[in-house]
C-alpha cells in the first residue's frame, strides 16, 4: 500500500557499501524500519544521505507491505527544515541521545498520532531555542505520558519518589527512589513547560544525577530498555 506520511526519523544504519536501514516513526503507522537501497552510492536520486540524520523531519511516500519485513520508500523530502539542530554542538549532542532513547522506547507500528505531535513540536523548540540545557529532561518525563509511566503526582509533597512503582511516597521501600535534591529538582521539572525551562537553575551535577535517575525510571518501566551508548558524550558536553 502506498502512503503519504510525515515521518521523524530515529536510527540509520549502514546496510552494505551502498545503503541504509532506516527506522523511523511515522504519523501515519507508528515505528516503521526502510532498506535505502544504494543511497549511499546515488548522486542525483530523490533520496538524498543528508535526509537520514537523527530526528530529521520528513514527508515521505513509501510502500507499506505491513508484514513485519523492511519496507521501502520511492520519494522523501524534508517537512521541517531545522536551522541549528545538527549544527550546534550541544543540540547535535543532546539529539543523538534522544534519537536513541525514542528508537529505544517506540515499539508500536500502529499510527500515535498524539505521540508524533509532541515529537514534533518539541523538537521545532529545541531548533529555535537557545537555553536548552534542561531541555533533555522535561523532554522525557513528558515522553513517559505518550509510553503509559508517567509519574503518579497525587502524593507529590511526600518525601520519596519510587522509580519502579511511579509514585511519591512517605514509605521508603528497596526499590530504587529519588529523595533529597535529587527529589526537589525531579518536581521541579515535572511542573515546568519548555518556554519556563531557563528558570530551573541546576549544576552540572544536579543534571547528571536526575538524568541518570530518568533513564534508569525508562530502564525498569519498559522491557528491553537499553541504556543509550550517547549518554556519556552528552554529560561530556554539558560538563
Amino acid at each position: 500500500m502506498q502512503v503519504t506520511t510525515k515521518a521523524i526519523v530515529l536510527t540509520s544504519l549502514k546496510y552494505g557499501d551502498t545503503s541504509l536501514i532506516m527506522k523511523a516513526f511515522t504519523a501515519s503507522d507508528g515505528l516503521k524500519s526502510y532498506l535505502l537501497k544504494g543511497v549511499l552510492a546515488s548522486k542525483k536520486g530523490k533520496l538524498k544521505t543528508a535526509y537520514f540524520q537523527p530526528l530529521t523531519q520528513l514527508e515521505i511516500v513509501a510502500n507499506h507491505k505491513n508484514k513485519g519485513n523492511l519496507e521501502s520508500i520511492r520519494e522523501a523530502k524534508v517537512h521541517y527544515h531545522y536551522q541549528s539542530l545538527h549544527t550546534d554542538i550541544a543540540k547535535s549532542a543532546m539529539t543523538q541521545f534522544l534519537a536513541e532513547m525514542l528508537s529505544n522506547s517506540i515499539h508500536e507500528e500502529e499510527s500515535n498520532q498524539g505521540l508524533f505531535e509532541f515529537l514534533e513540536a518539541s523538537l521545532q523548540w529545541l531548533d529555535t531555542n537557545e537555553k536548552v540545557s534542561n531541555f533533555h529532561l522535561i523532554f522525557l518525563i513528558n515522553l513517559t505520558k505518550y509510553l503509559g509511566f508517567y509519574p503518579d503526582t497525587n502524593d507529590i509533597n511526600t518525601t520519596c519518589f519510587d522509580l519502579l512503582e511511579g509514585e511519591f511516597t512517605d514509605r521508603p521501600s528497596l526499590n530504587p527512589i529519588l529523595t533529597g535534591e535529587n527529589l526537589n529538582f525531579f518536581k521541579t521539572v515535572l511542573g515546568t513547560n519548555f518556554d519556563e525551562i531557563h528558570t530551573i537553575k541546576m549544576n552540572k551535577t544536579n543534571r547528571q544525577e536526575l538524568l541518570k535517575s530518568l533513564v534508569l525510571y525508562f530502564e525498569l518501566h519498559l522491557q528491553g530498555f537499553r541504556k543509550p551508548k550517547s549518554l556519556a558524550i552528552l554529560n561530556e558536553v554539558f560538563s
